[in-house]
């Protein structure tokens, strides 16, 4: 049979179109784009927006941080935090700027490469972090995507936002500082001296919690990503308020951490089931992952899993860069080797494993799938 060679053309074009196909559907996605809610743990500097006694605003905070030539951002750590490194290894274009530093101005096509609405002190609870003055309760930081939505649609439209944000993932990271605030000793004239039962504050946690996410994913968010709260009762501060010594942790802290974790990925899994089947809930075992860290330390080339590397393990836990070393706080000499930054936060050494195992790790520290998979994940 005799081909032209316009037959033989079209038949290549057919043959490299198929191929063309295939590769599409087989390749995973590889951009990124999230929308960060949390506390200090991810706030990329919106509390430099705002007027609060949490701030990291000045040195030695964001010492290592490249991308500002070591100065501070906002980020309570030296380095990149968790959220900054995931965002880094998925691709993400650069990182989502804090909602608060936005305006009408600047925001132009960057609240479609993601958005950070983190805050220092915050929690799920609208009542915590009150001893902070300022910060942006959990509720608050869900208000600010509402209004990120609409502004999406007035840029593209309802139909183009609602495809966009089922492939974006949005990150949560907070509740340690509700537990943090429970723990603390009562301070007169603040509180009236009583404490609800832990497992009534766990509830509320949760509960409070799963009313965000479902209005998120009301909202058009498709794939989350919930961190549970990490070994409170082996920070610096929780150490030194509840009087432990030595190399252990709090057991009371813990065991209330613990407690709140089983709670919520009992709710994330229910979750799952009640929603839309093309949402996603994935629950971040931090927890597991920081005890881990801790306990075989130095397989992960850590010396110091009990001291912050700046401000001390003892009141009133500064972190600060005075105008000499007299009046600066003590600093570390080798970052790399403390598990915790300042008596709260972790070292940007950390947060990367943290980091690697959210984004690649088995059902232990992510479940029921990795963030990774999670991102290339078409709904």
């Amino acid at each position: 049979m005799v081909h032209t060679v316009t037959e033989l053309m079209a038949v290549l074009l057919l043959i490299v179109g198929f191929l063309g196909i295939s590769l599409l559907s087989t390749t995973p996605c590889s951009s990124y784009t999230s929308y960060v809610f949390g506390d200090s743990l991810v706030d990329a500097g919106n509390n430099d927006y705002i007027f609060t006694l949490s701030k990291a605003d000045s040195p030695p905070y964001g010492l290592d941080f490249a991308a500002s030539g070591g100065r501070p951002t906002g980020r309570f750590t030296n380095g990149r935090t968790i959220a900054d490194i995931v965002g880094e290894a998925l691709g993400e274009k650069s990182f989502p700027p804090p909602y608060l530093s936005l305006s009408s101005k600047n925001m132009g096509r960057s609240i479609f490469e993601g958005v950070n609405y983190a805050s220092g002190s915050s929690g799920i609870l609208d009542v915590t972090g009150t001893y902070f003055i300022g910060r942006v309760p959990l509720s608050k930081q869900v208000r600010y995507f509402e209004q990120t939505r609409k502004d999406m649609v007035i840029a593209e439209g309802e139909d183009s936002t609602q495809e966009f944000l089922k492939e974006a993932i949005f990150s949560i990271t907070i509740g340690s500082n509700d537990i943090l605030n429970y723990l603390e000793p009562s301070i007169p004239f603040f509180t009236d001296g009583q404490k609800m039962a832990p497992n009534i504050l766990q509830d509320l946690m949760v509960s409070n919690l799963t009313a965000h996410l479902r209005r998120l994913q009301q909202l058009g968010g498709r794939k989350f990503m919930v961190n549970g709260v990490g070994p409170l009762g082996c920070i610096p501060y929780v150490r030194a308020v509840m009087l432990v010594f030595g190399s252990r942790c709090s057991v009371v802290a813990n065991r209330l951490v613990e407690g709140y974790n089983m709670k919520l990925r009992k709710m994330l899994e229910e979750l799952h089931q009640q929603l839309d089947p093309d949402t996603v809930f994935v629950y971040g075992n931090s927890y597991d992952i920081f005890m881990d860290i801790i306990r075989n330390h130095k397989l992960y080339g850590f010396q110091n899993t009990m001291d912050p590397c700046c401000g001390g393990s003892f009141p009133p836990f500064v972190c600060f860069k005075g105008s000499d070393a007299n009046t600066s706080s003590v600093l570390c000499d080798n970052r790399n080797k403390y598990v915790f930054w300042d008596a709260y936060h972790p070292t940007e050494a950390t947060n990367v494993i943290v980091a690697d195992r959210l984004l690649d790790g088995d059902q232990r520290s992510t479940f029921p799938i990795n963030m990774r998979t999670l991102n290339d994940l078409k709904t």
